[in-house]
């Protein structure tokens, strides 16, 4: 079993930047897809995808504004946010992607998250 371990968020205004973190335990890390995902309400939304040999996906909302990238070395994944918008506001998480699945998550159990707040 794999643990995820989110850090990076804040507090920012319309516009600017963050740059999310998450490190992940267990072996099997440059085997896997890993993707971001973030939950503002009851549903948890899936961000953004990396193949282990860096290919990315994004979801419509957060093309051209994020990059997911990938430290196979540090099994940690990354989610750089430009020219954030007060609708991305959520908590984030990281999970491994499913192998039946091009957005699922892999596991069930999520790690703590870390907050984004965008606001004036």
């Amino acid at each position: 079993q794999v643990q995820f371990v989110e850090s990076g968020g804040g507090l920012v205004q319309p516009g600017g930047s963050l740059r999310l973190s998450c490190a992940a335990s267990g072996s099997d890390f440059s085997n896997f897809r890993m993707g971001w995902y973030r939950q503002a309400g009851k549903q948890r939304d899936w961000v953004a995808t990396i193949t282990s040999g860096g290919t990315t996906n994004y979801a419509d909302s957060v093309k051209g504004r994020f990059t997911i990238s990938r430290d196979n070395a540090k099994s940690t994944v990354y989610l750089q946010m430009n020219s954030l918008k007060p609708e991305d506001t959520a908590v984030y998480y990281c999970n491994a992607i499913s192998a039946w699945s091009a957005t699922l998550p892999h596991y069930d159990d999520w790690g703590q998250g870390t907050q984004v707040t965008v606001s004036s």
